[in-house]
């Protein structure tokens, strides 16, 4: 089907239409053999808050950004290799429903879909798509992933030394390397992670030490279900301010 529809003027006209509600700062989409498989709104975690973006699904690509007029306008364009892709279905809890990670070498993040079936339905595209596309170029799969940032939501105090209060003054700040909201004296040291920047980034002393000593992987936590533990947000919030983190934090 994505065979017959790749040179078809439906899907063109789609595409071009995506195009056209990202204006001139997005990226074009339009490219030989690439087709629309489709597109809704997913809540995603933020870390702030929990927050409403467009995605759209391509049969190689999947592309998100902030709702500035819905069905006509969005910002802030972010496009995602698929064969680089794995999702993890998460658990359920509190507002925070239908529920799965996506992950990447360079990224990773939690999204929520309204719907059981709507949940099924993306990942189950997600997962074909990455699976023809892996299977068209004889890749594996990535086994390396950026850690998903814990929410500043869910951290009172330092998640490595357990003292530290956050205040206005003692600000959050996120490892790369493991995701945890950390105080800045338990993350003064900086580490190149070539997958996430060219340049050397944050990470909290506990992952540095074992970075250091070759255990590359054991810093890489797993909280399966930390992910979706944050405070009752509106699921309906729209904001244009940008849902990354901070370079600097």
């Amino acid at each position: 089907m994505v065979d017959r529809l790749a040179n078809s003027e439906a899907n063109t006209r789609r595409i071009s239409i995506v195009e056209n509600c990202f204006g001139a700062a997005g990226q074009p989409l339009t490219i030989p053999g690439r087709v629309l498989i489709g597109e809704g709104v997913l809540t995603k975690l933020c870390r702030k808050k929990p927050k409403a973006r467009q995605f759209f699904l391509f049969n190689d690509i999947l592309v998100y950004g902030n709702i500035v007029i819905q069905k006509k306008k969005y910002n802030k364009q972010h496009i995602i290799p698929l064969e680089n892709v794995t999702i993890d279905s998460i658990q359920d809890e509190g507002d925070l429903r239908n529920g799965w990670l996506i992950k990447t070498p360079t990224k990773s993040f939690a999204v929520y879909a309204a719907t059981a079936t709507e949940k099924s339905e993306w990942m189950n595209h997600i997962n074909k798509c990455v699976s023809d596309l892996l299977s068209k170029s004889g890749k594996t799969p990535s086994n390396e992933h950026a850690a998903v940032w814990v929410p500043d939501s869910e951290a009172t105090v330092c998640m490595r030394c357990q003292k530290a209060k956050f205040t206005p003054v003692n600000r959050r700040h996120h490892c790369r390397k493991c995701g945890f909201v950390v105080c800045g004296p338990c993350s003064e040291k900086r580490f190149l992670l070539p997958s996430q920047s060219s340049k050397p980034v944050r990470i909290c002393d506990f992952c540095y030490d074992l970075l250091s000593t070759g255990e590359m992987t054991a810093c890489q936590s797993t909280r399966s279900d930390s992910y979706s533990r944050s405070p009752k947000s509106s699921l309906n919030d729209v904001s244009d301010d940008d849902d990354d983190e901070d370079s600097s934090d």
